[in-house]
């Protein structure tokens, strides 16, 4: 006899209780109308035999997968050499499984790649749909659209399709760009300059937004080069920085990798940090910020928290309507708000937005080591 054939079936379950197997349907699949006390029996009898729901079964009448699709604009070896990444996978992971949720990862690179991601949402495989790390002009949000998935999305958006509906997560991207500027500005530094990151995304144009909101106005040319949140990327950004603007006394880097790969460089030079060249990064990734040569000074996010807070959303929300709409009822989460939340928000071009869907938004704290 095989495996398959000894497992225990709805019937037995519903023998083992003394109910009807309706009964026994309506408990597993946590319909309501089911007495307590026979709901209490079923669950004793369900755990006596080790009985497991048939999932294709279950979903025809819950008319839910237990699946939520974890979808991520970025190439795998970017989403698997980042921690940042690893870190709101992470908090995604924790809360999708307390719920008894699946994972399915999807991983966008190109066209082809989007076109696939596009087909598994409209297949009708997931729930729904956790969507960052999104770039400018990014199909994504239309393909979720097009198939008609609850959608909560990891970092501000910037684009309007007429929809009222988006619901997001982010940090205060700006406003602890602005913290970051005025502690090297408390510190006496004059001669600030920031590493972007990659301003097809509205994480590093709010904090691009928030360095420029700290400079006076008429400071002369704009001490800012471009990275890519990487360590290379830095790197490359920090070479140039020190070219064009030999005085740099300060560093306000994008990210934390960003950070890393400018403190090489400025070791190279024979800079010392922070006697010459204080610097800060973002994020407070702890694997890359307490490792670094010295220790890095960073404003922290709560990222796995925002991958929980993530999840969380489109949970309660599948929960209660089959919709994600509102992202306000869940205001004891975060600061909820549009273009005027938290520190504000801001445009590839570091200006400000006239109107930003509704969204939560997580505080962000300075928090300071060996760099300055």
């Amino acid at each position: 006899m095989t495996d398959t054939a000894q497992r225990p079936t709805l019937e037995a379950v519903a023998e083992r209780a003394g109910v009807s197997r309706a009964t026994v349907s309506r408990v597993v699949n946590g319909a309501h109308g089911v007495r307590e006390a026979l709901a209490e029996r079923v669950r004793r009898a369900v755990e006596e035999l080790g009985y497991v729901p048939n999932q294709a079964a279950r979903s025809l009448v819950t008319r839910r997968h237990q699946a939520v699709a974890v979808v991520a604009a970025e190439p795998e070896t970017r989403v698997f050499a980042d921690p940042y990444f690893a870190q709101q996978l992470r908090g995604i992971s924790k809360e999708l499984t307390a719920h008894d949720n699946q994972l399915v990862l999807l991983l966008t690179e190109g066209r082809e790649d989007h076109a696939r991601v596009g087909r598994y949402l409209a297949g009708g495989h997931v729930d729904g749909a956790l969507v960052f790390s999104l770039h400018l002009h990014d199909p994504l949000p239309g393909l979720v659209r097009g198939a008609g998935l609850p959608t909560v999305f990891g970092g501000r958006p910037d684009w309007d399709d007429g929809g009222d509906d988006v619901v997001y997560v982010d940090s205060d991207n700006r406003g602890g760009a602005r913290a970051a500027v005025r502690h090297l500005a408390a510190l006496g530094r004059t001669r600030i300059a920031h590493i972007a990151g990659p301003l097809d995304q509205t994480s590093a144009a709010d904090r691009l937004a928030g360095f420029r909101d700290v400079r006076a106005p008429g400071a002369g040319p704009e001490p800012m080069a471009h990275g890519d949140f990487t360590s290379h990327g830095g790197e490359r950004a920090m070479r140039e920085l020190l070219d064009r603007f030999p005085g740099t006394d300060a560093v306000f880097a994008a990210n934390d990798l960003t950070a890393a790969g400018a403190l090489r460089v400025l070791r190279e030079r024979g800079r010392r940090v922070p006697d010459d060249v204080a610097v800060v990064g973002f994020d407070d990734m702890l694997p890359v910020a307490e490792q670094t040569d010295p220790p890095l000074t960073t404003v922290r996010q709560d990222i796995e928290g925002m991958g929980r807070l993530m999840a969380r959303l489109l949970l309660r929300g599948l929960d209660d309507t089959g919709t994600v709409e509102d992202a306000g009822t869940y205001g004891d989460a975060g600061t909820v708000g549009g273009a005027g939340s938290v520190g504000g928000t801001g445009t590839p071009d570091g200006g400000a937005p006239e109107t930003a869907p509704p969204g939560v938004i997580l505080p962000t704290t300075l928090v300071r080591r060996a760099t300055t």
